[in-house]
């Protein structure tokens, strides 16, 4: 059986306006009863007062010379109010009644009470009963009478209260269902605009996982592949502006990779054609009789083989940098001894080429003063690496490499190499990729020099192998010259966490 699943769009348009409309109806009821509650003890204020006033009314009509009252005038005062829901019964101070509101008009008093009952009970869920309040007359200090009234209790609402009270209940009513459609609508809003960048960053995700894993083709004659996706970043919400750049990030990223890998692939092409090439020219020639099998011929066709051994090995190390099994064979060595053997190596090309190779060693260069705890072929591939360059893109001038041991003796010391060159030097905006995998500057340059990009690829793993760190930058104010530092250990003791990085230019 299939789960029930609801899209982020339709749950959260239910849940927002679930939760607006418990809200409106639970402030509703509180006002409702908040509401109820200051308008029963004004109603029940205003009964005492109008009471009090009745009281009033007949204790002005009390004649002391007669030593008693004018039952007209009361008769007037009594049944105006019974109209307002108040039975009055006036008595002198013998007890004798003076006038009665039941015994001048029983059926309108009836009326009335029976009016009031069916209002409190029917409108309002009030069960009450007719309640009587006593109260003196009193004249000169004495009393010479009292006047009852009886009242619907414990209270009750005249017909111009109940209408304002029905009148505010049914405005919260209406109130409260405008404010929950519109909460609705609000809801249904704003769920949009949430989902919205979602789902297109769902999509972009999508489009860009089968286009990396080659599920989806481009389109013939489309504008762009789909990895050139991208998505709009333009949201007031930090979240969802974060996820769309990052979406574009990945895009970009992956399809920056797309390139290198077929950048790579072409490049391997063409290191691969050449040398097969003049291998194949060379050794069907010979096949054909048109070249002597001489030493120079051959001589000729070993410099090919060798030069792809190199190739394959280059790439063989970059699949196990790739697949991190690198494995270091630390030996304690003479590091001023490699790098004396490394120069030597550069010195013919650099002739060729009318520079100078220099190395800089530091003045105290005694028995152990240049030992190090490393890989010696390993690090002597990354000088090798970081030289061939420097010699490479060097037209003129010098190729230095500096030795620099800072602490002395300490064991806490580190080792600081620096490869300097006075060569074309590197665009500022490749410094940032110059050691990342496959990443090739200017063509221009690499298709007149030759390699492959994963020179300094393999150069920097094995630095990060070791524990160190490897940095670059190009600070000639023409943009020409190159400085490579290399900052290793002393020994084994010293962990990277504590080596001083070098921040590239």
């Amino acid at each position: 059986m299939k789960k029930f699943e609801l899209s982020l769009q339709k749950r959260l348009a239910l849940t927002y306006a679930l939760f607006i409309s418990l809200a409106l109806g639970l402030l509703t009821v509180i006002i409702n009863v908040f509401t109820g509650f200051v308008f029963t003890a004004l109603v029940k204020e205003n009964i005492v007062e109008k009471s009090l006033e009745i009281v009033r009314a007949i204790s002005g009509q009390y004649m002391p010379m007669s030593a008693g009252f004018n039952a007209a005038s009361i008769e007037t005062v009594g049944m105006y109010f019974v109209h307002d829901g108040y039975i009055v019964t006036v008595e002198d101070a013998n007890g004798e009644s003076v006038w009665n509101s039941r015994a001048c008009d029983m059926r309108e008093c009836m009326a009335v009470i029976d009016d009031i009952s069916r209002r409190m009970e029917g409108r309002f869920g009030v069960n009450g009963a007719m309640q009587k309040q006593r109260y003196p007359i009193r004249y000169s200090g004495r009393t010479v009478g009292n006047v009852s009234i009886e009242t619907y209790g414990p209270f009750f609402y005249s017909e111009a209260e109940s209408n304002f009270l029905t009148s505010i209940n049914s405005l919260l009513i209406i109130a409260t269902l405008i404010l929950t459609l519109a909460s609705i609508v609000i809801s249904i809003l704003l769920s949009r605009a949430i989902a919205r960048p979602v789902n297109k960053s769902a999509e972009a995700a999508r489009q860009i996982a089968h286009a990396h894993s080659g599920g989806i083709k481009a389109a013939q004659g489309a504008a762009a592949p789909p990895l050139a996706i991208r998505i709009d970043e333009r949201y007031s919400t930090t979240e969802l502006a974060e996820l769309s750049h990052s979406i574009n990030e990945l895009a970009a990223k992956l399809e920056e990779a797309e390139r290198r890998q077929k950048q790579l692939t072409s490049d391997i092409a063409h290191e691969l054609r050449t040398p097969l090439t003049l291998l194949q020219g060379d050794i069907e020639a010979m096949i054909d009789d048109v070249y002597k099998p001489d030493k120079a011929r051959l001589e000729s066709c070993h410099e090919e083989i060798i030069r792809l051994v190199r190739l394959i090995q280059d790439l063989n190390t970059l699949t196990s940098l790739e697949w991190e099994t690198m494995t270091l064979n630390k030996t304690e060595f003479d590091v001023a001894q490699l790098l004396r053997v490394t120069v030597e190596q550069f010195k013919a090309a650099a002739l060729d080429k009318g520079i100078e190779v220099k190395l800089s060693l530091m003045e105290n260069s005694d028995s152990g003063a240049f030992a190090i705890t490393a890989d010696y072929n390993r690090l002597k591939q990354v000088f090798i690496n970081l030289l061939s360059n420097a010699v490479k893109y060097t037209d003129e001038g010098s190729v230095s490499l500096c030795v620099v041991k800072a602490g002395g003796a300490d064991p806490a010391a580190f080792w600081e190499f620096v490869v300097i060159d006075t060569g074309i030097g590197i665009p500022e905006s490749d410094l940032p990729h110059i050691f990342e995998r496959f990443y090739r500057t200017d063509k221009s340059r690499n298709s007149s020099t030759g390699g492959a990009g994963i020179g300094l690829t393999i150069a920097a793993a094995i630095v990060h192998a070791h524990g160190g760190t490897i940095s670059v930058e190009s600070p000639g104010p023409d943009g020409r010259g190159s400085v490579f530092r290399v900052v290793l250990a002393h020994n084994e003791a010293v962990p990277a966490r504590d080596l001083v990085m070098v921040s590239g230019a």
